[in-house]
């Protein structure tokens, strides 16, 4: 699917999955968001800081990227998409991740929930 003429972009369902088999998952929320509830293998680097961290983004595999709901993930995806990287805004977000059935955890770790 794409977005925006040019947005690469992913629905949850298959977002999951790809989560499942090592593609990499880019979180841009805030660490308070992070902090209440994540994608277990994800990687939180707040949109607030991609720029001075984007070398931190693989640029060799896929980059699936989400936030709350898929408004600053879709600006985290277009920039990256700027550098080079393969990137793909995950649509509706964490919002949707969840819906999907995809499991969260928590800062700490311990499990929050999955929809079984």
């Amino acid at each position: 699917m794409i977005g925006d003429d040019r947005r690469p972009e992913i629905g949850a369902d298959a977002a999951i999955d790809a989560l499942a088999e090592g593609t990499y998952l880019l979180d841009v929320r805030e660490r308070h968001e992070w902090d209440d509830a994540h994608a277990p293998g994800a990687t939180l680097i707040p949109l607030s800081e991609l720029n001075d961290r984007v070398d931190e983004v693989p640029t060799d595999r896929p980059v699936l990227v989400v936030c709350h709901s898929g408004m600053r993930s879709a600006r985290a995806t277009d920039a990256l998409r700027g550098i080079g990287v393969d990137a793909r805004n995950v649509v509706g977000g964490m919002l949707a991740w969840r819906d999907a059935g995809g499991g969260v955890v928590a800062s700490d770790d311990h499990h929050v929930s999955s929809a079984d």
